[in-house]
């Protein structure tokens, strides 16, 4: 039985790191960097990141994300970078931005660099991007050859974004440690290719832990826009923690859910943590899972202001008819769903979702 675990060559975090990128690029590249960056990073840290370039005399071109992460997206960022004759990928912003940017250099076979500005997904440390139609629909996972090169994460910059990402991040990892113990269980091949190590569901299982005890801190302090122990120590779960602990532990019934969710158009205004939360909560109630324990998860989602009902994902008034499609859209061959300990199927699903729905009231 082979194991796997998988992480990315070298993960940074602290102060001030946008503006190093120059130098982590001439660690990797030599001719020109390739700059993917979502309009906020564009608009914002143009400066930063240009400083850090110009410092270290690098060639450099940005180009501004078009907002999803499609093949149509990537094609035409490849279409560039070959022109440019770029040599390092760098992506910086929002998951869906790396997911590109990690896509881009997977097609062209470049390092890449990423570099979240935010702290609302577990994407940046994987060897796996979400593709989506241009119409914001889940289309496919890309599985990667490799995790990325380097995560860079700049602490100053993440306290400074909304606080709603930084709990979406919460919603994110919260179902890592769930979702690899199915995995576990059911004896499920990982994304990485292996059995779950010990070493990955410890690291899931410490992410869980660092949730309950600094999630609601993490947030009152980023909403005041400062970096306490407990930002810090909410941004390593996030993104490496959850990163780690889900590609090495495996995806379950939580994420099947999410993706059922985005066929539904009314709740394409929530972030994939925010509908990652409320599968989480639905995949506990699939799996019979104590009311204790499915109460305090439902408190952390309260205290953090994470989405606990269909209501609070703008889907209260979708009927009866649609939410089956969601279950059905869940359950499909290919779905994560299947890596669970018992058989699925959309019946079980859409109950799931119902109850889900009430205890989370």
């Amino acid at each position: 039985m082979r194991k796997i675990i998988n992480s990315p060559s070298k993960y940074v975090q602290g102060a001030g790191e946008i503006s190093n990128l120059g130098q982590y690029y001439k660690v990797k590249g030599k001719t020109s960097a390739y700059i993917l960056a979502d309009k906020f990073v564009y608009d914002n840290f143009k400066g930063k990141i240009i400083e850090g370039f110009e410092k270290e005399n690098v060639p450099y071109h940005i180009e501004v994300f078009g907002g999803e992460c499609s093949q149509k997206e990537i094609d035409r960022n490849i279409e560039i970078l070959k022109f440019k004759k770029c040599d390092v990928m760098i992506g910086i912003g929002g998951g869906k931005t790396l997911d590109a940017a990690k896509a881009i250099s997977y097609y062209t076979n470049i390092p890449v660099i990423v570099v979240p500005t935010i702290a609302s997904t577990d994407a940046p440390c994987s060897a796996l991007s979400v593709v989506y139609t241009p119409e914001g629909e889940f289309e496919k996972y890309l599985f990667l050859k490799s995790n990325p090169d380097m995560v860079i994460m700049d602490t100053d910059v993440i306290v400074n974004a909304p606080v709603r990402l930084l709990v979406a991040g919460i919603g994110d990892a919260l179902s890592t440690y769930f979702e690899a113990k199915a995995c576990v269980d059911s004896n499920a091949t990982s994304i990485a290719g292996g059995k779950a190590t010990k070493a990955a569901l410890a690291i899931a299982e410490l992410c869980l832990d660092t949730l309950f005890e600094d999630g609601l801190k993490a947030k009152i302090a980023v909403e005041n826009k400062v970096c306490s122990k407990a930002v810090e120590n909410i941004i390593e779960a996030n993104t490496y923690l959850s990163g780690i602990g889900f590609e090495s532990g495996g995806l379950a019934a939580a994420h099947a859910i999410h993706n059922g969710l985005t066929i539904l158009e009314e709740g394409h205004h929530m972030y994939h943590g925010e509908k990652v939360a409320f599968g989480t909560i639905v995949q506990m109630v699939l799996e019979n899972r104590s009311l204790d324990e499915i109460n305090e998860v439902i408190a952390l989602c309260k205290s953090v202001g994470l989405p606990t009902t269909l209501g609070q994902l703008g889907l209260g008034s979708v009927s009866r008819e649609r939410l089956y499609k969601v279950a059905e859209a869940s359950t499909v061959e290919t779905e994560t769903i299947h890596n669970m300990p018992f058989k699925v199927t959309a019946d079980g699903v859409f109950a799931a979702i119902l109850v889900a729905d009430k205890l989370g009231k």
